[in-house]
């Protein structure tokens, strides 16, 4: 239950707005973002309007919301797979026109090179970005992949797997272990923005909590920029430093942006294994559950007889 002083029309006592990241540079912008469909017949569909967030280096932004808010429409056009229709979308103070090794990506479904082994698939990217092939018949070409293939293998271990996993090929390895590779190719690129999409949901819960804590371990040691998709309620306070719920756009109220709430997270300040057990962790959690269910169209469907939904969905 929510306590007396949890109240839906303000934040947790404990808890405060997002602010400005004037003292910090900004690393991710975007200004008056909107996104809209021509949707046959039924004329336009618009999934974001009057976008403005910042997003400042070193961030850990989780990104909360039903399906069909947005939340992936707005990961795809911070990496330049999709473009807005209106507003713009800049990476490091540069308008994003393509993709570009600013930002790495982690899809909710791992994609491997097949003929590759484990090892091969995560040194790829970095052995791709070394030069053309000339280069890689002098020394330095030899002791950089050397030192690759020492700092890939420490990457996948962190990950979890075996020294005997490295050379297996992707089919030989359980979805959980694809997924931990394909995170770890991430990593290795050391991108400035990481940007995952549901990286954890189709893990079983033993996984997901590794990974959980690895990925944050990560990020608390390098600090790259995280902008973090998923439909958990409890995942996005664990790991973020800063939650985003966003809401469907609704025609009838066309003046509204898609930000429902935009706050920084107060438990991002306990050490990570303690966080999830405080009071203000819980009291945060059932706050944001409720609110993304009043936003939710569930609730405006009317099917009010219904809970907000299993513990740490929304």
């Amino acid at each position: 239950m929510v306590s007396a002083a949890l109240k839906l029309e303000a934040l947790p006592a404990h808890a405060s707005p997002a602010q400005s990241p004037a003292a910090r540079r900004t690393e991710i912008a975007l200004r008056n973002v909107g996104v809209a469909y021509s949707a046959g017949r039924e004329g336009v569909k618009t999934v974001l309007a009057g976008i403005n967030l910042e997003v400042a280096a070193g961030e850990f932004v989780a990104i909360l919301g039903e399906t069909g808010c947005g939340k992936s429409t707005l990961l795809r056009l911070i990496l330049g797979q999709e473009f807005p229709t209106t507003g713009t979308v800049e990476v490091d103070s540069k308008p994003v026109k393509k993709i570009d090794s600013r930002c790495g990506y982690v899809p909710q479904k791992y994609s491997l090179f097949p003929d590759r082994t484990v090892l091969g698939n995560v040194m790829y990217g970095p052995e791709n970005a070394f030069g053309r092939m000339p280069g890689r018949f002098r020394a330095s070409y030899f002791r950089f992949k050397k030192a690759l293939k020492k700092e890939a293998t420490s990457y996948l271990e962190r990950m979890g797997l075996r020294a005997q996993d490295l050379h297996k090929y992707p089919h030989q390895l359980s979805g959980g272990m694809q997924q931990r590779v394909a995170i770890a190719q991430a990593l290795l690129m050391r991108p400035p923005v990481l940007l995952m999409d549901e990286a954890f949901s189709a893990l079983d819960p033993s996984t997901r909590s590794s990974l959980q804590e690895q990925l944050h371990a990560i990020w608390r040691e390098s600090r790259p920029t995280i902008v973090f998709v998923t439909h958990n309620t409890q995942e996005a306070l664990l790991l973020g430093t800063r939650l985003i719920l966003l809401r469907r756009h609704h025609e009838e109220h066309s003046h509204r942006n898609n930000v429902q709430l935009d706050m920084e997270i107060p438990t991002a300040q306990l050490p990570f294994a303690e966080r999830q057990y405080s009071t203000e962790f819980h009291e945060l959690h059932e706050y944001v559950k409720q609110l993304a269910y009043r936003s939710s169209s569930m609730y405006r469907d009317g099917d009010l007889a219904q809970s907000p939904g299993a513990e740490g969905s929304l």
